[in-house]
Protein backbone atom coordinates (compact mmCIF):
# COMPACT_ATOMS: atom_id res chain seq x y z
CA UNK A 1 0.00 0.00 0.00
CA UNK A 2 1.45 3.46 -0.92
CA UNK A 3 0.86 5.28 2.16
CA UNK A 4 3.78 6.79 4.34
CA UNK A 5 6.53 6.27 1.42
CA UNK A 6 6.96 7.43 -1.74
CA UNK A 7 6.75 5.94 -4.99
CA UNK A 8 9.77 4.87 -7.16
CA UNK A 9 10.91 6.67 -9.91
CA UNK A 10 11.38 3.82 -12.16
CA UNK A 11 8.11 4.28 -14.41
CA UNK A 12 4.98 3.75 -11.90
CA UNK A 13 2.49 5.40 -13.50
CA UNK A 14 0.38 8.20 -10.58
CA UNK A 15 -3.21 9.41 -11.31
CA UNK A 16 -4.19 12.55 -9.94
CA UNK A 17 -8.01 13.30 -10.77
CA UNK A 18 -9.74 17.22 -10.34
CA UNK A 19 -13.45 16.86 -9.68
CA UNK A 20 -15.45 19.82 -11.10
CA UNK A 21 -18.66 19.92 -13.30
CA UNK A 22 -18.67 20.76 -16.95
CA UNK A 23 -19.24 23.93 -19.20
CA UNK A 24 -18.23 27.61 -18.43
CA UNK A 25 -21.18 28.05 -15.88
CA UNK A 26 -19.13 26.36 -13.23
CA UNK A 27 -15.76 27.65 -14.40
CA UNK A 28 -14.48 29.10 -11.21
CA UNK A 29 -16.91 27.99 -8.65
CA UNK A 30 -15.92 26.81 -5.81
CA UNK A 31 -17.36 23.44 -6.09
CA UNK A 32 -14.71 22.83 -9.05
CA UNK A 33 -11.37 23.83 -7.29
CA UNK A 34 -10.06 20.06 -7.89
CA UNK A 35 -10.27 20.81 -11.06
CA UNK A 36 -8.60 24.27 -10.86
CA UNK A 37 -5.68 21.96 -8.87
CA UNK A 38 -5.15 19.52 -11.57
CA UNK A 39 -5.14 22.26 -15.00
CA UNK A 40 -2.65 24.39 -12.60
CA UNK A 41 -0.39 21.15 -12.02
CA UNK A 42 -0.33 20.52 -15.48
CA UNK A 43 0.07 24.34 -16.92
CA UNK A 44 3.34 24.54 -14.65
CA UNK A 45 4.32 20.89 -16.10
CA UNK A 46 4.70 22.23 -19.39
CA UNK A 47 1.42 19.62 -20.53
CA UNK A 48 -1.56 19.80 -22.56
CA UNK A 49 -4.90 18.37 -22.38
CA UNK A 50 -6.24 15.74 -24.62
CA UNK A 51 -10.13 15.22 -25.17
CA UNK A 52 -10.88 12.06 -24.63
CA UNK A 53 -14.27 10.40 -25.32
CA UNK A 54 -13.85 7.01 -24.57
CA UNK A 55 -12.61 7.85 -21.44
CA UNK A 56 -14.79 10.54 -20.75
CA UNK A 57 -12.27 13.39 -19.49
CA UNK A 58 -9.51 15.48 -20.71
CA UNK A 59 -6.42 13.88 -20.39
CA UNK A 60 -2.61 15.52 -20.06
CA UNK A 61 0.71 13.45 -19.01
CA UNK A 62 3.84 14.40 -18.13
CA UNK A 63 6.91 13.18 -16.65
CA UNK A 64 8.97 14.58 -13.40
CA UNK A 65 11.14 12.57 -11.98
CA UNK A 66 11.26 9.06 -14.10
CA UNK A 67 7.28 9.33 -13.18
CA UNK A 68 4.13 9.74 -15.51
CA UNK A 69 1.99 11.24 -14.15
CA UNK A 70 -1.78 11.24 -15.93
CA UNK A 71 -4.19 14.39 -14.69
CA UNK A 72 -7.69 13.96 -15.58
CA UNK A 73 -10.68 16.12 -15.42
CA UNK A 74 -13.98 14.37 -15.87
CA UNK A 75 -16.08 15.34 -18.46
CA UNK A 76 -18.73 14.17 -16.85
CA UNK A 77 -20.81 15.92 -14.14
CA UNK A 78 -19.58 15.92 -10.48
CA UNK A 79 -22.05 12.80 -9.08
CA UNK A 80 -20.73 10.65 -12.43
CA UNK A 81 -17.15 11.40 -11.83
CA UNK A 82 -16.48 7.74 -11.22
CA UNK A 83 -17.15 6.69 -14.64
CA UNK A 84 -13.75 8.22 -15.78
CA UNK A 85 -11.67 7.52 -12.76
CA UNK A 86 -12.35 4.12 -13.58
CA UNK A 87 -12.04 4.16 -17.06
CA UNK A 88 -9.00 6.17 -17.09
CA UNK A 89 -7.08 4.23 -13.86
CA UNK A 90 -7.60 1.13 -16.42
CA UNK A 91 -6.72 2.37 -19.20
CA UNK A 92 -3.39 3.48 -17.97
CA UNK A 93 -3.11 0.43 -15.81
CA UNK A 94 -2.83 2.48 -12.08
CA UNK A 95 -3.89 0.94 -9.00
CA UNK A 96 -6.11 2.33 -6.61
CA UNK A 97 -3.64 2.89 -4.30
CA UNK A 98 -1.81 5.33 -7.23
CA UNK A 99 -4.78 7.82 -7.12
CA UNK A 100 -5.10 11.02 -6.29
CA UNK A 101 -8.39 12.92 -5.66
CA UNK A 102 -8.19 16.86 -5.20
CA UNK A 103 -12.15 18.41 -4.21
CA UNK A 104 -13.61 21.07 -2.73
CA UNK A 105 -14.37 20.28 1.12
CA UNK A 106 -16.76 22.52 3.15
CA UNK A 107 -15.24 21.33 6.56
CA UNK A 108 -11.67 23.01 5.54
CA UNK A 109 -11.75 26.72 6.07
CA UNK A 110 -10.99 28.58 2.48
CA UNK A 111 -6.80 28.76 2.46
CA UNK A 112 -6.19 25.20 3.69
CA UNK A 113 -5.64 21.86 2.77
CA UNK A 114 -5.45 19.12 4.29
CA UNK A 115 -4.34 15.26 3.30
CA UNK A 116 -6.50 11.99 3.41
CA UNK A 117 -5.65 8.15 2.51
CA UNK A 118 -9.09 6.73 2.58
CA UNK A 119 -12.36 7.28 4.71
CA UNK A 120 -15.87 8.23 3.90
CA UNK A 121 -17.09 10.30 1.37
CA UNK A 122 -18.67 13.09 3.79
CA UNK A 123 -21.56 13.55 1.43
CA UNK A 124 -19.41 14.75 -1.31
CA UNK A 125 -21.58 13.44 -4.85
CA UNK A 126 -18.34 13.72 -6.54
CA UNK A 127 -16.41 10.90 -3.96
CA UNK A 128 -19.44 8.95 -3.34
CA UNK A 129 -19.44 7.70 -6.91
CA UNK A 130 -15.78 7.55 -7.05
CA UNK A 131 -16.09 4.93 -4.32
CA UNK A 132 -19.06 3.18 -6.37
CA UNK A 133 -17.03 2.64 -9.77
CA UNK A 134 -13.83 2.03 -8.04
CA UNK A 135 -15.36 -0.78 -5.36
CA UNK A 136 -13.35 1.26 -2.70
CA UNK A 137 -12.69 4.28 -0.55
CA UNK A 138 -8.82 3.26 -0.35
CA UNK A 139 -7.35 6.31 -2.60
CA UNK A 140 -5.83 9.54 -1.56
CA UNK A 141 -7.63 12.64 -1.22
CA UNK A 142 -6.42 16.26 -1.28
CA UNK A 143 -8.95 18.02 0.25
CA UNK A 144 -9.25 22.23 -0.70
CA UNK A 145 -11.02 24.16 1.78
CA UNK A 146 -13.33 26.07 0.83
CA UNK A 147 -15.29 27.09 4.30
CA UNK A 148 -19.28 27.40 5.28
CA UNK A 149 -21.72 28.91 3.57
CA UNK A 150 -22.42 32.66 5.82
CA UNK A 151 -25.66 32.67 7.76
CA UNK A 152 -28.16 30.60 6.07
CA UNK A 153 -27.55 30.21 2.82
CA UNK A 154 -27.71 26.93 1.21
CA UNK A 155 -24.87 24.82 0.85
CA UNK A 156 -25.89 23.82 -2.93
CA UNK A 157 -25.77 27.27 -3.39
CA UNK A 158 -22.59 28.34 -1.94
CA UNK A 159 -20.46 25.54 -3.89
CA UNK A 160 -22.04 26.58 -6.72
CA UNK A 161 -20.77 30.32 -6.63
CA UNK A 162 -18.04 31.99 -7.93
CA UNK A 163 -15.07 33.31 -5.54
CA UNK A 164 -15.24 36.72 -4.89
CA UNK A 165 -12.29 39.20 -5.88
CA UNK A 166 -11.39 39.74 -2.19
CA UNK A 167 -11.31 35.80 -2.05
CA UNK A 168 -9.04 35.13 -5.43
CA UNK A 169 -5.60 36.13 -4.00
CA UNK A 170 -6.14 32.87 -1.19
CA UNK A 171 -7.12 31.20 -3.74
CA UNK A 172 -4.35 31.44 -5.82
CA UNK A 173 -1.95 30.44 -3.00
CA UNK A 174 -4.17 27.64 -2.28
CA UNK A 175 -3.82 26.37 -6.13
CA UNK A 176 -0.17 26.45 -6.00
CA UNK A 177 0.09 24.47 -1.96
CA UNK A 178 -2.37 22.04 -3.24
CA UNK A 179 0.36 21.27 -6.64
CA UNK A 180 2.97 21.23 -4.65
CA UNK A 181 1.18 18.79 -2.15
CA UNK A 182 0.49 16.17 -4.58
CA UNK A 183 4.20 16.55 -5.40
CA UNK A 184 4.78 15.93 -2.10
CA UNK A 185 2.85 12.70 -1.86
CA UNK A 186 4.29 11.42 -4.72
CA UNK A 187 7.89 11.70 -4.11
CA UNK A 188 7.47 11.96 -0.30
CA UNK A 189 4.20 9.87 0.86
CA UNK A 190 1.16 10.86 2.89
CA UNK A 191 2.47 11.17 6.27
CA UNK A 192 5.41 13.57 5.48
CA UNK A 193 2.67 15.73 3.69
CA UNK A 194 0.46 15.95 6.18
CA UNK A 195 2.90 16.95 8.31
CA UNK A 196 3.57 19.64 6.37
CA UNK A 197 0.20 20.97 5.05
CA UNK A 198 -2.31 20.34 7.79
CA UNK A 199 -2.69 23.62 10.17
CA UNK A 200 -0.59 25.47 7.76
CA UNK A 201 -2.37 28.42 6.32
CA UNK A 202 -1.84 29.07 2.68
Amino acid sequence: MWRGRAVKADGDAVLAVGLGNPGPQYAGTRHNIGQDVVEAFVADAGGSWQDNRKLKAKVATVRRDGRLWVLVVPNTFMNRSGEAVQAVAAFYKVPVARIMVCHDDLDVELGQLRVKHGGGHAGHNGLKDIDRALGTSEYLRVRVGIGRPPGRMDASKFVLARFSPQERPTVDSVLHGACEALEALVTEGVDITQNRFHGRVL
